[in-house]
């Protein structure tokens, strides 16, 4: 490693996994992606798009755009599952407790995630950028869960 480059922190690392994993989203409004931690070592990754099997909305369109839904509003009116819910679904696939872990995401999580986050036993959530879902933020406070945002400038 060169003297002109930061090895990042812990949190910065992990969120910088998570924008690798939204690249791989199919979602044609929001690329998100999130990784699950615990101890230092990735449980599960996830990122937002159609159910396996499922046509991508590339190919067949956005429900939510055709249906003019705002973002954040009825998210059961979506093709797509979420990035979180995705990581959840897979670390259950292969038999792998997230309780205790820490979410790296790369958005904050809506309430639909906030409540699956929550049941899960995820004691600290991650993200970068916010979501406009004030009913999330008001479960996230009083869940118990730690919720940080990331600073992208600090390393």
């Amino acid at each position: 490693m060169s003297s002109t480059e930061i090895r990042p922190d812990w949190d910065h690392y992990f969120m910088e996994i998570a924008q690798v994993v939204s690249k791989r989203s199919t979602c044609l409004r929001r690329s998100v992606g999130a990784v699950i931690v615990k101890n230092k070592q990735i449980l599960a990754t996830g990122y937002n798009g159609t159910p396996k099997g499922m046509p991508h909305c590339g190919e067949v369109g956005c429900l939510r755009e055709q249906l003019h839904v705002p973002s954040g509003k009825n998210h059961e009116l979506c093709r797509g599952i979420h990035a979180e819910q995705n990581a959840v679904v897979q670390a259950a696939v292969h038999g792998v407790s997230v309780e205790g872990g820490t979410l790296y995401c790369t958005n904050q999580p809506c309430v639909v995630c906030t409540k699956i986050l929550i049941n899960a036993g995820i004691e600290r959530i991650v993200y970068k950028d916010p979501y406009p879902d004030k009913l999330a933020e008001d479960m996230l406070a009083g869940s118990g869960i730690r919720v940080e945002v990331l600073d992208a400038e600090t390393p």
